[in-house]
């Protein structure tokens, strides 16, 4: 089943995400396939599968995580599917993460103030994710019953027991803050972005058969 998004957002998927789909290390699959395999459990429990993706800070891996496993469900028909994102601390959606993604099609919302929620919409078909930088164990994320998505190995390393988590995937990127004010800066985003989005639609392939 393959869902609208917003055309900029479908040419992207065309153009970059599904291509990039095949350049997916076999070592990566492994963890991909674990993550696939809650969504089908869950379903076939007839329950929802809840995924909250972590990294140490909350704003720019998990974020990508959470909103492209969103889009990536949403194509494949994963209704039972439910995204969320935290940190050990949090800060604030990062300013650079968001051009990201809006570099990619999404369409956003750019709140002023500091941590502000960001409405960040894929389709019209429904209403926007709302994306702020928050603890992993927030009221506004799931207390029990999810699968916790560990996108850096700070946070992986910090964290050696996530309360309250059925099922731990360890799925760690590259930070891209480590080009912030780099000529590199830009490139670095979206090549973070483009990799978490190329592995989360093979998640969701896999758990749509």
């Amino acid at each position: 089943m393959d869902r609208t998004t917003h055309p900029g957002l479908q040419r992207y998927l065309n153009e970059r995400v599904l291509p990039a789909m095949a350049s997916i290390p076999a070592e990566r699959t492994k963890s991909l396939d674990l993550m696939a395999d809650f969504i089908k459990k869950r379903k076939a429990a007839v329950t929802t599968a809840d995924l909250t993706f972590i990294c140490t800070h909350n704003s720019r891996r998990s974020l990508f995580g959470q909103l492209w496993a969103a889009t990536a469900a949403w194509r494949s028909g994963l209704d039972h599917l439910r995204t969320y994102s935290g940190g050990t601390e949090a800060t604030a959606f990062n300013a650079r993460a968001a051009a990201a993604l809006e570099r990619a099609g999404f369409q956003m919302t750019k709140p002023e103030g500091n941590n502000s929620v960001y409405e960040v919409s894929f389709t019209e078909e429904r209403t926007p994710e709302h994306c702020w930088s928050k603890t992993y164990d927030d009221p506004a994320n799931p207390s029990t019953g999810f699968c916790a998505v560990m996108t850096c190995s700070q946070a992986d390393a910090a964290c050696p027991i996530v309360s309250g988590a059925l099922d731990r995937i360890s799925l760690p990127y590259n930070d891209p803050k480590e080009a912030d004010g780099t000529p590199e800066e830009e490139a670095r985003y979206d090549e973070c972005s483009l990799r978490i989005a190329a592995e989360l639609f093979h998640v969701m392939q896999q758990a749509s058969r």
